[in-house]
């Protein structure tokens, strides 16, 4: 039973929930992400490019044949997802930022008051007291 409560304390932490959270919202994000620049930023930008669609572009390394699969380089679809990391990335470091500007920044300690001139010619004469 101590293991199960051990676990309970972990799991209820308030950081593991965010974290979870947290994740759940980054793959749904990261869906629409995808969705983006497949559906909708890379048709345009294939069109710029001579109507170029980069999920065909790939290179075929072994042709097909009697019930084999041909072997191919599907580098399109790798360009498409370093366009969706790139995407993805960027709208982090904004929200990162984002956050960051929503911080208040913690007051500074307050530096002692310095001493009344009363309390310095105090101190000065038990000094010169105790020098004696």
């Amino acid at each position: 039973m101590g293991m199960m409560s051990e676990f309970k304390d972990f799991a209820m932490r308030g950081n593991v929930v965010d974290m979870a959270v947290g994740i759940v919202i980054g793959g749904a994000f990261g869906k629409i992400v995808s969705s983006f620049v497949a559906d909708v930023l890379m048709p345009p930008l294939g069109l710029l490019l001579g109507g170029v669609d980069f999920s065909d572009l790939a290179v075929t390394l072994q042709e097909a044949g009697e019930g084999v699969e041909a072997v191919m380089l599907k580098y399109g679809l790798f360009v498409q997802t370093v366009v969706d990391f790139i995407i993805i990335a960027f709208a982090i470091f904004l929200v990162v930022k984002a956050m960051n500007s929503l911080k208040r920044e913690e007051p500074a300690a307050e530096a002692p008051p310095e001493p009344s001139k009363e309390e310095v010619l105090l101190t000065e004469i038990r000094d010169a007291i105790r020098g004696s």
